[in-house]
């Protein structure tokens, strides 16, 4: 029995043992108090930056660029064959270049050949349609309010290029103020509600189905109270071939040019997958509005880049802007020869 309590008391010692070896081992500094972590360590995740450059304008009008391909490859030659020139008439009439411009072309190759390359030629010739002013105004005269009208048949992208101009006259430090004036779609005045808010600029709307001419002079009122500079009033399209529609522009344009405001652009919004389209739909709006510039949109998505060359001919109408994709900075200001360069350049 006593050998039995020997042992155990053996065994009690060493785990005493033991354990304070152990807990001599794990004495150390004792770390200050850590603080507490805060519910939110990052409000916003900037976005990371791009280092690819952005996408040069013969990239974004790849589609039409392909079209002018065989164009490119032909050669410098002092008579173009009978087969070369089918080519060339070709490819014009499917980029919607217009039957104008496509036959004086091929006079011109008839005539003179292409001794600096079919190419330079075509070129020659295309840029003889943008000869006019393509500048715009942004100021009225002294005491009144700059007003941008915006016309067009629905779904051209009329709503979407007023909320980026908006983006572009704020960022340039414009003081600006929207006119919804599409009261027959209520989701147009949404859109433009939301850019708003993005942009920093003023909104004017009514309720669905009210008067168009009256959201106008509502925003030329506030605009002349709160010392902006540029209205810009989106207008109702449901219909080209409406007349109650086109009298409704007239009128608006009526109110818009009346004290305090100043029409100083009306721009009539095309969509250029729709090629020759486009222009009968621009002819039905011209005089009702008194059409001062066009804008272009959906370039990037079509090969008939052409119909530019054949609006600014046919039409006696100067091209202003063009769209060339789904962002702010892809609504850009019309530059003939960098365009036709983009299309026609090796």
């Amino acid at each position: 029995m006593s050998t039995v309590l020997i042992v155990v008391a053996l065994v009690v010692v060493v785990a005493l043992v033991l354990v304070v070896a152990r807990r001599r081992r794990h004495v150390g500094v004792l770390e200050a108090p850590r603080a507490p972590m805060p519910d939110v360590l990052v409000h916003e995740v900037a976005e990371r930056p791009s280092l690819a450059a952005a996408p040069g304008l013969s990239t974004r009008l790849g589609s039409s660029r392909g079209v002018f391909e065989r164009v490119r490859s032909l050669g410098a030659t002092n008579a173009l064959s009978p087969e070369s020139l089918d080519v060339v008439e070709e490819v014009l009439l499917r980029s919607d270049v217009g039957v104008a411009t496509t036959n004086a072309v091929l006079e011109q190759l008839r005539t003179h050949g292409a001794p600096e390359g079919v190419a330079a030629a075509v070129r020659a010739e295309v840029m003889k349609s943008f000869e006019r002013d393509r500048s715009f105004r942004v100021s009225a005269d002294e005491g009144r309010v700059a007003v941008w009208l915006f016309v067009g048949v629905n779904g051209v992208g009329k709503t979407t290029t007023v909320a980026k101009l908006a983006s572009r006259f704020t960022a340039e430090g414009h003081s600006v103020v929207l006119a919804a004036g599409d009261t027959f779609r209520a989701a147009a005045a949404d859109q433009l509600q939301a850019w708003a808010e993005r942009t920093g600029a003023d909104l004017v709307r009514a309720h669905e189905g009210a008067d168009p001419g009256s959201v106008v002079h509502d925003a030329l009122g506030r605009a002349k109270a709160r010392g902006a500079d540029l209205v810009l009033a989106d207008t109702a399209g449901r219909r080209a071939n409406s007349t109650n529609l086109l009298d409704e522009l007239a009128k608006v344009r009526r109110v818009a040019d009346r004290d305090p405001g100043q029409v100083v652009e009306t721009l009539m919004v095309l969509d250029a997958t729709t090629g020759q389209n486009a222009l009968s739909q621009a002819k039905e709006f011209l005089a009702a509005a008194q059409v001062s510039g066009i804008v272009l949109t959906k370039l990037d998505g079509t090969a008939r880049g052409g119909i530019v060359v054949a609006i600014e001919r046919e039409l006696a109408i100067p091209v202003k802007f063009i769209g060339v994709g789904e962002g702010v900075a892809d609504l850009m200001v019309f530059e003939p020869e960098v365009f036709v360069d983009s299309l026609l350049s090796a």
